[in-house]
């Protein structure tokens, strides 16, 4: 039985359909990615299946959960790491796992011992009582995932979860994120836009354009499906979603843009 399962998952915005009639299975244990372009309704996707956006109409299930009629029994199931921070600067990290623990309603002499084990598992210990402000972005970052996970969800989302991070702290993100999946067997569902990241860490990945998944499987099928001699996980991006984007320069400007801002930190 998949861990997560949608028919027909749509939602409209007015008369704009942002995400049209979507059909995912995913398995327990995956690294499942969306990529496409600006607008193609990742996020939607996600904000959906974490209850925080009523579908239109279709069904999702989380853990044999129906994400519209039983939403407070899938928040449990479930970890978020939206792409804004979510955590408060002015706390210190073990204030911060303390205030969350208490929403997650874990019982009190357990709080503190979680907290703890949270902290020391993504690599905080050091810093658990500094305030958030003097952090890095990547310690923030695994500070946010060390949240997410308190409650101890098979499943966790992750929304653009190294956007803006040093390929060193992206590393370090990573490195915690797959530890996290070994030793919890953790299911991983990601939007991202960068194809290096999504190649080396995704089991399977899904292309989306215009609301729709428009090619779905591991990224070696997706290569393999363009027939190029050669062919990267861009190139099949590029094949599949060319119809909302301008044109492939544009992209590959982007992309190149966005690899340099992180080169630059």
């Amino acid at each position: 039985m998949a861990i997560l399962e949608t028919k027909k998952l749509t939602r409209k915005f007015g008369d704009f359909i942002a995400v049209d009639s979507l059909d995912i299975n995913i398995q327990a244990g995956e690294t499942f990615a969306f990529l496409g372009p600006n607008g193609a309704g990742k996020t939607t996707v996600i904000k959906m299946l974490t209850t925080l956006l009523p579908a239109s109409s279709g069904e999702g299930f989380i853990c044999g959960f129906n994400i519209k009629t039983e939403p407070n029994k899938v928040r449990s199931m479930i970890g978020y790491v939206p792409q804004l921070i979510s955590v408060d600067g002015t706390l210190t990290g073990i204030e911060n796992l303390l205030l969350f623990a208490q929403l997650y309603d874990i019982p009190s002499n357990e709080c503190k011992p979680r907290v703890l084990d949270a902290l020391d598992f993504m690599g905080l210990k050091e810093v658990a009582k500094n305030p958030v402000h003097e952090y890095s972005g990547g310690m923030i970052r695994r500070l946010e995932i060390a949240q997410s996970m308190l409650h101890h969800p098979p499943i966790l989302f992750l929304d653009e979860p190294t956007v803006g991070l040093d390929p060193i702290a992206c590393k370090t993100v990573w490195d915690h994120i797959q530890q996290l999946k070994k030793e919890f067997n953790t299911t991983i569902i990601m939007t991202t836009h960068l194809m290096d990241e999504a190649d080396h860490l995704c089991n399977r990945i899904a292309f989306m354009s215009r609301g729709k998944i428009v090619a779905c499987g591991t990224p070696i099928e997706l290569k393999d499906s363009i027939k190029k001699e050669n062919g990267t996980l861009e190139d099949a991006f590029i094949y599949y979603t060319s119809e909302t984007l301008s044109n492939e320069t544009s992209y590959r400007n982007i992309s190149r843009d966005r690899k340099t801002a992180k080169k630059l930190g």
